[in-house]
């Protein structure tokens, strides 16, 4: 089959690897380093909404895992549906709780992984500001295992910063795995934390 790949021009889908999210603490220090944006203490995981016991019996045992976590103020999982239709698992930390929100993402991700909703996971995203109007979310697209910055311009409606975007790509290149593709750095209009 791999022969008749080549010949076709088809590429296998890359797995998705949840551990490269472990490197946005690291990828963090770059960002602030180079451009003044600073972790705002929010992330949040994307699927294709699920309806079902199923689907309520597994947020309800993330949130557990999530609750036994004792230096958490607040709740640790917010459920939110975007005008989209799209649902979202969200989490926030203090600012300075960069892994231990990346290991919220990656845990809430493994979860519903792990219970067969690997294929409605879309991206997971952690937000960034200058603490002025600037914001931006780095992008963990699930199903290619790779990054992207997405830059809504503030005050815009549906306007994104693509030069900001196209700048922060080169920042990242070397510390995260940043999707090539341009036509895949989806937009995230009403994200939760953006």
């Amino acid at each position: 089959m791999r022969l008749l790949d080549v010949l076709l021009g088809r590429t296998r889908p890359v797995a998705p690897d949840l551990d490269r999210l472990f490197a946005l603490p690291s990828a963090a220090v770059t960002l602030e380093a180079a451009t003044g944006l600073v972790p705002a203490g929010s992330g949040a995981v994307c699927f294709a909404t699920v309806e079902g016991a199923a689907f309520e019996r597994i947020r309800q045992e993330v949130r557990a895992l999530l609750d036994a976590d004792s230096d958490r103020t607040g709740p640790p999982v917010e459920p939110y549906r975007d005008a989209y239709g799209y649902s979202w698992l969200v989490s926030r930390r203090s600012p300075g709780q960069l892994p231990q929100l990346v290991a919220d993402l990656h845990a809430v991700n493994s979860s519903l992984e792990s219970a067969g909703f690997g294929p409605q996971l879309l991206c997971s995203l952690v937000s960034f500001t200058d603490g002025a109007d600037r914001r931006v979310a780095l992008v963990y697209l699930y199903k290619r295992g790779t990054f992207y910055p997405f830059a809504p311009l503030p005050g815009a409606a549906e306007r994104r910063d693509t030069a900001l975007e196209l700048q922060l790509r080169s920042i990242l290149d070397g510390d995260l795995p940043v999707e090539p593709d341009l036509g895949r750095w989806f937009p995230v209009w009403g994200a939760p934390g953006l």
